[in-house]
């Protein structure tokens, strides 16, 4: 396939099509992240997506059945724009039960209700958002773009339309500061959005970024192993969505864990104090990434 730069998606579309419409990230601020920041932001040309449709058509066309839709949110394309994607992905995988892309709480809010139920009908039926915190403060900080109540605003909007939402949390993103507040709104924040998948990543300082920039002037301190663990405990004991699958399989976390909550709470409550206190061994350093 033809891609433009480096390509991230999320770990449970390890199996789909990946599909480039839009190069980097519209929003581009949030101070830890660096996976857009040598591209600037546009919706590919229409041609050349479809092209790449078609060409992965006639090589994968009778075994894809997901699609996920890159770069950083391209939920921001219009409705124009998002259109003859959506139709020609149904036309050319007969296989095909989802395509999924990357939003914001920001760009969810700017589509009306009518316009997100008419995405949802061409078929864009699961969306991956990231708070990463429900803390005001550690948002602002991380420069997320949304608060708290926006996100749920967004969620709220996304239900309405009969789409999926997967939402995404940063342990360590407040920092030793801001730990305990962050990862105590972050369970608030996802009881809120009650989406139908949630997850927990673990912060990485990426040297270059403005957050790096922070903590070498001792700005930002991340907290350490069992810090981070025990904000993943508070997050999971806390967290009480309808019914959601739980997962922190991504190559960042110490702790792979999966589950549904609140179902599963006390028993994954109960591995995490294990994991503090040494019965379980975490993941390896070299074994971590991004």
């Amino acid at each position: 396939m033809r891609y433009e730069g480096s390509i991230y998606r999320p770990p449970s579309e390890a199996n789909s099509y990946i599909l480039q419409a839009t190069v980097g990230c519209s929003w581009n601020h949030c101070t830890y992240c660096d996976m857009y920041r040598e591209k600037q932001f546009r919706v590919r040309d229409a041609a050349q997506t479809l092209e790449d449709i078609a060409i992965a058509g006639s090589a994968y066309g009778g075994r894809v059945d997901k699609v996920f839709v890159a770069d950083g949110d391209a939920l921001v394309m219009t409705l124009d724009e998002w259109e003859p994607i959506l139709r020609s992905l149904r036309e050319t995988f007969p296989r095909l039960r989802r395509v999924s892309a990357y939003a914001t709480a920001r760009n969810l809010n700017e589509k009306t209700d009518s316009e997100l139920k008419q995405l949802r009908d061409w078929g864009l039926s699961l969306l991956y958002i990231g708070p990463e915190s429900g803390d005001d403060e550690t948002m602002k900080r991380i420069a997320k773009g949304a608060n708290f109540e926006q996100h749920v605003s967004a969620a709220g909007k996304a239900h309405a339309a009969g789409m999926k939402l997967s939402a995404i949390f940063l342990l360590g993103a407040g920092g030793i500061e801001r730990s305990a507040e962050h990862a105590e709104a972050s369970a608030r924040l996802a009881t809120e959005m009650n989406p139908r998948f949630v997850s927990c990543l673990t912060l990485t300082v990426v040297p270059g970024t403005p957050l790096a920039r922070r903590e070498d002037t001792g700005r930002f301190r991340l907290p350490d192993i069992h810090g981070l663990l025990r904000e993943l405990r508070t997050f999971v004991d806390l967290t009480r969505p309808d019914d959601a699958i739980f997962r922190t399989n991504h190559a960042s976390n110490y702790l792979p864990l999966a589950g549904r909550l609140p179902r599963d709470r006390q028993q994954i409550v109960g591995v995490l104090d294990a994991a503090l206190s040494g019965e379980i061994p975490l993941r390896e350093e070299w074994m971590r990434g991004l």
